[in-house]
């Protein structure tokens, strides 16, 4: 469940150095940014499972600005704003934008590591429901196959049937001949 992979991005470097230290004693792998810019070269480069994010940051690249650009990036990044300052209307615009969730600080630790824990869930689920996907596939393509194949040996017994019946209906042949040439039929089947 701990093998997410975070990255967390934050102006306040005693918040980012809290967040490190909790995050990596509960054995998540975790990176730091100290601003969006630098989060968005670490977004480019490597994949992250989940983003703690400031949502209020200096310069151009704020939180929501972030979690844009990490959807842009992987829409399978989640992402997860922290603030301060808390007000409905930005929750709402950061659900919107794909948020998976929000938290205000001071971080209670325990509420992040439930809601973690619900991401890594989330994404076990994901990855099973596509392995699941992956089976099904595989048997309806064997499953077609083999419906071709017997259809394919259908067509060819009821060719052969009928030149039997042909053969056995021919008054000019000689009895023994028909059975010959009915048996001649089945081998080659």
């Amino acid at each position: 469940m701990k093998n997410l992979t975070i990255l967390v991005v934050d102006d306040d470097p005693v918040v980012r150095r809290l967040l490190e230290q909790r995050l990596k004693k509960e054995n998540y792998q975790v990176q730091v940014a100290e601003d969006g810019y630098v989060a968005e070269k670490m977004l480019r480069q490597q994949f992250f499972d989940v983003v703690l994010t400031d949502l209020m940051m200096p310069g151009a690249i704020g939180g929501i600005e972030v979690l844009e650009i990490a959807k842009d990036i992987n829409t399978r990044t989640e992402v997860v704003l922290i603030t301060a300052h808390s007000s409905v209307n930005t929750a709402v615009e950061a659900m919107k934008k794909g948020a998976v969730d929000y938290l205000e600080k001071p971080i209670n630790f325990d509420e992040l590591f439930l809601r973690l824990d619900k991401i890594a869930n989330m994404q076990t689920i994901l990855r099973s429901a596509q392995d699941l996907q992956v089976a099904m596939d595989t048997t309806e393509t064997a499953a077609s196959e083999t419906i071709q194949n017997l259809e394919m040996q259908v067509t060819k017994m009821r060719q052969a049937l009928d030149e039997i019946e042909n053969i056995l209906r021919d008054e000019e042949l000689a009895d023994y001949n028909k059975i010959a040439m009915a048996l001649d039929i089945v081998t080659q089947s």
